[in-house]
């Protein structure tokens, strides 16, 4: 098996820039690109493998011929495990949430979602939504989304470059303007929205809220964990690496590289690698801001150089 280079499927959602496109050279015939799925096996968009044996296959037609790429670890998933996105928030998103997998399997048909996000880049001053400030009762969070003062008790959280956010279903959030992400997360795309500053789609309509479903499934309290990294930053030989998060679902690496690294997919779990700065080579092939690659189970060693920063995922 060879490592992969993937094609992302853009998303052109009200609150999305011209970022993608312009610094991380992402395609779409829409004027705006809010998303990039650079790992997805989703219904909602997949991913495409870009040259090769299977170039032009979806990364799900390949593993429905190659399952072992996934590795032993993700054999316990139904699904496909994660799906990985670049975001670029011009606008405020809406105030969301995201039901766990019992309530969204037994509603929605999907898992739920669980996620991560790494602050690639911000402007001065930017902001996201971060659970509450202080723990509220389901009845006051139902009467502040209906009284329109919500965010009068959310918790604003100022954001920088490298910051991380580990976002457990129930925990209320949003994405505010100026900010970049790298987001892993579950294999899902159910998403309850609970405020949207009063915008209109596309259609001039007023888009969907689900408050009911919003108030089921949100804890109603501040967040858990901070805003910095897992684990320190430590030195490997070519460079360094940093664990940003770990749990059940995923497993998130930042490498910074200065040389050459020798990283290792293994047969418990696959490697998706995403370029997020600089430009160097993934095992022989060129590797630049943007690139997203998958790196079958079992492949083994593979070398990481140049001059880079790359997020690695794996399955623990």
């Amino acid at each position: 098996m060879k490592i992969l280079k993937l094609k992302a499927p853009c998303k052109d959602y009200l609150w999305g820039g011209t970022r993608l496109r312009e610094e991380y050279g992402k395609e779409s015939d829409a004027d705006k690109i809010a998303e990039s799925w650079e790992l997805s096996c989703h219904k909602d968009g997949e991913s495409v493998i870009d040259g090769g044996e299977y170039s032009g296959k979806t990364l799900s037609e390949y593993l429905s011929v190659n399952g072992s790429a996934l590795g032993s670890a993700c054999e316990r998933f139904e699904y496909f495990p994660i799906l990985i996105k670049l975001i670029d928030a011009k606008d405020n998103l809406s105030v969301q949430v995201h039901p766990n997998n019992d309530y969204a399997l037994r509603v929605e048909g999907e898992y739920g979602k669980t996620e991560m996000w790494y602050i690639v880049d911000c402007s001065e001053g930017a902001q996201l939504i971060y659970g509450f400030k202080d723990k509220v009762s389901r009845e006051e969070f139902a009467r502040r989304i209906k009284d329109n003062t919500l965010l009068e008790i959310t918790n604003n959280v100022p954001v920088h470059k490298g910051d991380v956010f580990f976002i457990e279903a129930g925990t209320l959030h949003a994405i505010g303007s100026g900010i970049l992400i790298a987001e892993i997360q579950q294999n899902s795309n159910t998403t309850y929205r609970v405020y949207d500053y009063g915008r209109v789609g596309a259609d001039g309509k007023p888009r969907q809220l689900h408050i009911d479903k919003a108030v089921e499934v949100t804890s109603p309290e501040p967040p858990k964990y901070g805003t910095k990294p897992k684990g320190d930053r430590e030195s490997i030989e070519g460079g360094s690496r940093t664990l940003l998060a770990s749990c059940e679902y995923f497993n998130v690496n930042k490498y910074e590289i200065s040389g050459e690294a020798v990283l290792c997919a293994d047969g418990k779990s696959f490697n998706s690698v995403l370029i997020l700065d600089g430009e160097g080579e993934i095992d022989g092939a060129k590797a630049v801001k943007g690139d997203s690659f998958f790196v079958p189970a079992g492949y083994g060693e593979y070398k990481l150089g140049g001059n880079l920063t790359a997020i690695v995922t794996d399955i623990l």
